[in-house]
């Protein structure tokens, strides 16, 4: 059992220091960016939704 969980352990290892393709830096920031931006949009356009709806559903039901 311990036997097999080390050869997990160092497969693990094997996989992560020399099959593994890491992302430079450029590429990170650039995905980071993205990312960033792509979620600005979307939190933006959520919030225009809810200012929308909400004066939608003023009209309809008047305090």
């Amino acid at each position: 059992m311990i036997k097999k969980f080390i050869n997990y352990c160092k497969a693990c290892y094997d996989e992560l220091a020399h099959k593994v393709t890491w992302p430079s830096y450029k590429e990170l920031t650039q995905s980071a960016v993205v990312v960033l931006s792509a979620s600005l949009i979307i939190a933006v356009v959520v919030w225009l939704m809810d200012v929308v709806f909400k004066a939608v559903m003023s009209s309809i039901y008047p305090n």
